[in-house]
């Protein structure tokens, strides 16, 4: 896209959605830490099921140690992986007693050196938390940036990259929630909803899809495709069958 394109695209997007922000519930940065680390292969809702009872008795690394690793297992065993995702969080909520000093560190080197937190948990972490201008590229943002040529490219970080390049002020701080809002709730990956995007006239994706009342449904569709080609070959055996000859009659032979 062009630059003033990519500007029209997020102005829409926030005209859309003013406030952004992620789904997943919070009370500080390190309870979103951790639901960070849990919402890897999960869903938002599913994450937020599981951690609001825990969060109710849990806000730092020292009580979520004290929990334990059997304890954290059976509060999160609704969510996927949760065998290891418990193991991560108790051992990252160790390095951050020991070596932070209860704190969530504010650099992505020192996230990423954190068990089970990778890229993509560290950018969320550093601008929802502390309101850097990171772009998380999970796969909402990556299909959506592929999708709609936004900022195309081969895996999550090349579209980061070019998510850094592109994204001007002053949407640069909210640009990823919008972008995975977008991607979760219009842009979807089996059904793109383009008949109610704000940005359809800017996206390249080909075919749009219709509104439901302008698709034909499958069964529909099979029996229309079945009866055209009925009427096809009808009409070929038609044209095909020899006609009735007229003979002439002929005048009798003069003896």
């Amino acid at each position: 896209m062009k630059r003033e394109q990519v500007f029209e695209f997020f102005r829409r997007l926030a005209e859309a959605n003013p406030s952004p922000t992620t789904e997943l519930e919070s009370g500080n940065a390190y309870q979103l830490l951790v639901a960070v680390v849990l919402s890897a292969q999960a869903t938002d809702a599913s994450v937020n099921i599981a951690t609001r009872p825990l969060f109710e008795r849990i806000e730092n690394p020292r009580q979520m140690v004290d929990l334990g690793e059997e304890s954290l297992r059976n509060a999160i065993k609704t969510i996927g992986l949760f065998n290891t995702k418990a193991k991560n969080v108790i051992a990252l909520s160790q390095v951050l007693i020991e070596h932070h000093n209860g704190e969530v560190p504010r650099t992505r080197e020192e996230l990423q050196a954190l068990p089970g937190v990778g890229r993509k948990t560290a950018n969320v972490v550093l601008n929802t938390a502390f309101g850097e201008e990171t772009f998380a590229v999970d796969t909402h943002v990556y299909r959506v940036c592929n999708r709609t040529g936004l900022a195309p490219g081969k895996n999550v970080d090349d579209v980061e990259s070019k998510l850094d390049r592109i994204v001007p002020q002053p949407f640069r701080r909210d640009a990823h929630h919008w972008l995975i809002l977008h991607g979760r709730y219009t842009c979807k990956a089996r059904l793109p909803e383009c008949w109610r995007c704000p940005v359809i006239d800017l996206c390249r994706y080909q075919p749009k899809t219709l509104p439901p009342e302008e698709r034909i449904k499958p069964s529909a569709a099979r029996t229309a495709s079945r009866a055209s080609s009925a009427a096809r070959t009808a009409r070929g055996r038609t044209a095909s069958k020899p006609k009735a000859s007229r003979s002439r009659s002929r005048p009798s032979r003069l003896p």
